[in-house]
């Protein structure tokens, strides 16, 4: 026991090491030293946007570090249980370690986001694809599971817009989750999701299969600069719909936004003031554009260098298949897992870790 476990450590401390010099600690000090300067000073709350990038980033920084300290601090415990040759102190590390190995393994991940948008906040559309009633069923499934798994981790989330389907579930949805790199962790869940069940709306319980997908835009930040003509606008105002609260429902405080030239349409009816959904609807189209504008100039470079076209964009990434057996199983990393319900409920992590691999191998590769 005692030489798988000292093998094991020697892996974990290995690559523990590793995600200290990608991080570099003393870099991350610094980092933090100076936006803790920016956040004391007395004018930066005069620009509400900027106070808030700053306060963002320094709490991104110090849980950085925080989390490799700590981490640090939990595997030098076992090494110095394990030269002690402690017994007790051995089987109380042997239990510990695979929460241990699960945290490292998340860091490590975590480390691999470096894109150039991968450490904002992610905007997420869902849409019911094929499947009728099944189809707008599953759209709010998704829903949940991504608000549950931000829930999970404690991470802030905002519905923007829901669009009710006619008998059960939402024809669409729109929604932020904040958190540092949420979108470089969400957008591998780009792509169609497919699922299988018993439909609950089929009198003769005949088996279904429904689509939803799903859609994934950094947030913008003040300096992307997506230039916007007010007259390339079309912006309607209506009566919100669905569950609210009273004033919700009883003014025209509904913001629907169409940008004609790509015709881009974004909807807000969450907040109770008409100005509050228009600067999120307007929010919500400027992240649409900037990422309108990442795919252009990418395919661009695509075809200037002759690589590859993404054939993938829009297909099935994942299935989930409640009937005739239980599973859910991502068709790009073939990580896969018969507790459905779990998953449904929010614990998506493995699905997302693979995915962020994944992406990096094949990035890498291109």
């Amino acid at each position: 026991m005692a030489a798988d476990l000292a093998e094991e450590i020697k892996t974990l401390d290995s690559t523990l090491a590793g995600i200290e010099t990608v991080l570099d600690l003393e870099s991350l000090r610094r980092r933090a030293a100076d936006l803790e300067r920016e956040a004391t000073d007395p004018d930066l709350w005069s620009d509400q946007s900027r106070a808030q990038g700053v306060t963002r980033r320094l709490s991104s920084v110090r849980g950085d570090i925080a989390r490799v300290e700590a981490l640090r601090r939990r595997l030098d415990d076992i090494i110095t249980a394990l030269d002690l040759a402690d017994e007790d102190l051995l089987a109380e590390a042997a239990v510990g370690l695979p929460k241990l190995a699960r945290d490292i393994s998340t860091l490590e991940v975590r480390t691999l986001l470096s894109g150039e948008y991968d450490e904002r906040d992610a905007i997420i559309q869902l849409s019911a694809g094929a499947g009728g009633v099944d189809a707008a069923d599953w759209t709010a499934m998704l829903l949940r599971m991504y608000l549950r798994w931000a829930e999970r981790h404690g991470y802030g989330a905002e519905v923007f817009d829901t669009s009710e389907a006619e008998e059960a579930g939402l024809k669409s949805a729109t929604f932020q989750i904040r958190a540092p790199y949420a979108y470089g962790t969400l957008r591998s869940e780009h792509g169609v999701h497919r699922l299988v069940r018993i439909s609950p709306f089929d009198n003769q319980n005949r088996r279904q299969t429904s689509f939803a997908g799903v859609e994934v835009t950094p947030a913008v930040e003040q300096a992307d600069h997506v230039e916007i003509d007010d007259k390339e606008l079309r912006i309607d105002i209506f009566r919100s719909s669905g569950p609210g609260g009273q004033g919700v429902n009883t003014t025209d405080s509904a913001v629907r936004i169409t940008h004609l030239p790509t015709n881009i349409v974004v909807t807000c009816q969450n907040e109770r003031s008409q100005l509050q959904n228009k600067a999120a609807a307007m929010m919500v189209l400027q992240a649409k554009l900037l990422e309108r504008r990442r795919v252009e100039e990418a395919a661009e470079k695509q075809r200037l260098t002759g690589g590859p076209q993404d054939v993938s964009f829009g297909s099935q990434i994942r299935n989930y298949v409640l009937h005739p057996y239980q599973m859910v199983k991502d068709l790009r990393t073939e990580v896969e897992t018969s507790g459905t319900g779990a998953v449904l409920d929010g614990d998506i992590d493995d699905f997302i870790d693979a995915e962020v691999r994944w992406r990096r191998t094949n990035e890498g590769a291109s």
